[in-house]
């Protein structure tokens, strides 16, 4: 039986998007009613007018045929929030069958106008790559309301993988094929496009797994549809999280670079189990990870930064090839979080890296 205070998770989207127009009939803004028809056929994306947009549905796929009362109508239960908006998990009935979507509503306060999210989103949808996730629709209602598609992933994010105490999880080889997904799918969108594009917001709770632990980044220039004063606080949650670069002030002059060093904060994470800040120290030095690694280095003691589980059940020769292999990922980690932007290596360097030390895993294993 469910409980009453949860019934609110299985409430269809057009009831959902009912109340939202409801509120903004309420709450009229200067910048809702700038807002005008979105012209598909227009061969600049969109015009606009002194009037309230149509209902829209854009596909990305071929093969999609979902039509709006698909998303509307299918119920959702909430699985994340944040100032700009909500993250539901969708059940879809088409041809009879049930599968499941991510849809991500966006606060239309904290959404930008259609004339900027338009060609963003046109870029978005052509975006595939085995290591991005990619968007499969977007919905735009009467009054601005936004909602974009994603497959859903019933596996666990990075960070919570992290976590988990799970002895494979955590193995040297099972690191190297997390961090050249990563790199790859980063690279992709670096040096893959016509235009290249940045993450803006690469964090371990922005990165899905799938089977054999490949992983998946999400969230990928999501900045880009937001309005400055909310990208800015994406920024700031970013910041406090231990993410950001610290040339970076404002959202707008996100760059490869701080690209690049969030990356390393991941591949840290992910040889140390740690997380990227230690909200317990009051000291500066011990407060971000990678000054605790850098440390660590100094006094010769990187050995006692590695999970406990790459190390484990390993000794003599395999246990010291373990190590070197691991400190070189660490030397790996931290050039990218490098303090100077031009020392941090670019993406297809790191691609190279890491295939290096993954052959030599991989050899330590046959010799094994």
């Amino acid at each position: 039986m469910v409980r009453t205070k949860y019934l609110f998770l299985l409430i269809p989207f057009s009831t959902i998007i009912f109340i939202i127009c409801c509120y903004l009939c309420k709450r009229k803004t200067p910048e809702t009613q700038k807002e005008g028809t979105l012209n598909s056929g227009d061969p600049e994306l969109g015009s606009i007018n002194n009037q309230q947009v149509n209902e829209e549905l854009m596909l990305f796929e071929e093969d999609e045929d979902l039509t709006i009362p698909d998303i509307l109508d299918a119920p959702g239960e909430v699985i994340g929030k944040s100032s700009y908006g909500t993250l539901y998990k969708a059940i879809v009935c088409k041809n009879r069958k049930d599968f499941v979507l991510l849809l991500r509503f966006l606060r239309p306060a904290c959404s930008g106008t259609i004339s900027e999210v338009i060609p963003v989103l046109h870029s978005l949808g052509l975006i595939r790559h085995p290591n991005l996730v990619p968007l499969k629709a977007f919905y735009m209602g009467p009054r601005g309301e936004k909602l974009l598609v994603h497959p859903f992933f019933a596996h666990p994010n990075l960070a919570q993988f992290i976590k988990d105490g799970n002895k494979e999880s955590h193995k040297l080889d099972v690191i190297c094929n997390i961090a050249l997904g990563l790199v790859k799918g980063l690279a992709y969108l670096h040096t893959g496009l016509h235009k290249p594009m940045i993450h803006g917001n690469l964090k371990s709770k922005n990165v899905l797994l799938g089977p054999d632990f490949q992983p998946y980044i999400s969230d990928y220039s999501l900045y880009l549809l937001l309005n400055p004063a909310a990208g800015q606080e994406m920024l700031e949650s970013s910041a406090a999280e231990g993410y950001k670069a610290p040339e970076l002030m404002k959202m707008k002059d996100v760059s490869e670079k701080t690209d690049i060093y969030s990356l390393g904060i991941l591949l840290l994470e992910l040889l140390t189990g740690r997380q990227p800040v230690n909200t317990n120290s009051s000291d500066s030095e011990e407060y971000y990870l990678p000054n605790v690694i850098r440390s660590a280095i100094l006094d010769h003691r990187i050995k006692d930064m590695y999970h406990p589980e790459i190390l484990s059940d390993q000794t003599g020769r395999q246990r010291h090839r373990t190590e070197d292999r691991a400190l070189k990922l660490v030397q790996l980690a931290m050039s990218c979080c490098s303090p100077s932007p031009s020392l941090r290596p670019q993406a297809n360097e790191i691609i190279r890296k890491v295939e290096e030390i993954s052959k030599e895993q991989t050899l330590q294993h046959r010799r094994a």
